[in-house]
């Protein structure tokens, strides 16, 4: 079980005791999905059979309402189990959670879409693209739309498209000539002209199943622009920290796979066990300090989010991704040092949470972005 979990309510250890009791399931099929890229099917099912995709959906929608803070809780918690079914889940339950607080849509699509979610639908945003890199650096997507009577008519490519096997709902991202606008279409992924690639081969975060999104025609009816970039009442998303969330897991479980193995592996070159040598203890307090300061700024930020949503804590919300990054980057190094070169062994899950984090790194906002947002706003 995860360790050092700050329950704060019997609704997150409701759902920590769920998640644990589906941690044997999920870290049984981690490591095929992972050697052969394959989305984990299973464990994303039983995450919308129990429910857990509804969490972030407020209470008026018939969902559960969860907070920023349960969000941010119960991810940790899958990430330490999972983190390619963590970070897949994460951006539907995310952006959930921001489309009805934001609630800049039309009232009868997000009355449709709360449906869907209560149905077991999934969504996620496909914006990124090869010519433009990550959209959060500004690029004009290459994806275009045009009017053709009600229906606004896409084409383009859209890459990293997480869960993509996963999706039944999707928002792109496309260029409007006739507004000099970015809009975002909401569309299911069944309907025509959509088609997912099968081009999705990366080191890390490999059952993601991040394959690019491929429009040809796609037929959006001219309601399903659900927005415009730049229009609206200006909004600070604290819903984004369900992606440090993930990585504090991944870290948190490089941890405690080292611990246990620093407790239990003894060579018949000293007596007792490694964990009993000053050079790994040193390793070990390195570690825990690492994660308790990553652990402590993240849910701190999440707490305070809930509280205040606004800018003033922009900042804390850069740096949550950051900090945990980079913590949680040292953590899995430290753990990898205290297991030595078994920690390299393929049947052990070292590498893989190696290889899962340094993915992280990608994920928005990245950390040169967020250091000049940080500046900027301390400069005002």
């Amino acid at each position: 079980m995860m360790k050092s979990v700050l329950i704060q309510s019997d609704f997150q250890r409701e759902w920590i005791e769920k998640l644990e009791g589906k941690r044997k399931a999920f870290e049984d099929f981690a490591s095929s999905n992972d050697q052969n890229a394959r989305f984990p099917y299973e464990n994303i099912q039983w995450l919308v059979d129990s429910g857990y995709t509804q969490l972030t959906l407020p209470k008026a929608y018939g969902g559960q309402g969860a907070t920023i803070e349960d969000m941010v809780i119960l991810q940790s918690v899958l990430g330490s189990i999972d983190g390619a079914t963590a970070l897949s889940i994460g951006w539907h339950m995310g952006l959930v959670g921001e489309l009805f607080e934001k609630n800049n849509w039309p009232q009868d699509v997000l009355d449709e879409f709360a449906e869907a979610v209560k149905q077991g639908a999934l969504i996620n945003r496909a914006v990124s693209e090869a010519e433009t890199g990550s959209p959060t650096r500004g690029g004009r997507p290459s994806t275009n739309v045009k009017l053709d009577g009600e229906y606004y008519v896409i084409n383009g490519v859209k890459t990293f498209t997480s869960m993509s096997r996963g999706l039944t709902h999707v928002i792109v991202a496309a260029y409007i000539p006739e507004r000099e606008k970015v809009g975002f279409f909401y569309m299911p992924t069944d309907i025509e002209g959509l088609e997912i690639a099968d081009n999705w081969d990366m080191m890390g975060m490999r059952a993601t199943e991040s394959h690019d999104l491929i429009l040809n025609n796609v037929r959006v009816h001219q309601k399903y622009l659900v927005e415009i970039k730049g229009e609206g009442k200006p909004y600070q998303n604290g819903w984004i920290l369900h992606i440090p969330s993930a990585y504090l897991g991944i870290a948190q479980a490089a941890r405690d796979y080292a611990i246990d193995f620093a407790k239990s592996y003894s060579p018949n070159s000293i007596e007792g066990t490694i964990g009993e040598l000053p050079v790994v203890q040193q390793n070990i307090g390195k570690m825990e300090t690492k994660l308790l300061t990553a652990r402590h700024l993240l849910w701190s930020t999440a707490k305070a989010y809930q509280h205040l949503n606004d800018e003033s804590i922009s900042n804390e919300t850069s740096a949550s991704k950051v900090v945990v990054m980079n913590e949680g980057l040292d953590v899995v190094d430290l753990a990898m040092r205290i297991v030595g070169a078994k920690s390299l062994e393929m049947n052990r899950p070292l590498q893989l949470y190696y290889r899962d984090m340094r993915a992280g790194l990608h994920n928005p906002p990245m950390e040169d972005m967020a250091y000049t947002t940080i500046a900027r706003q301390t400069l005002q």
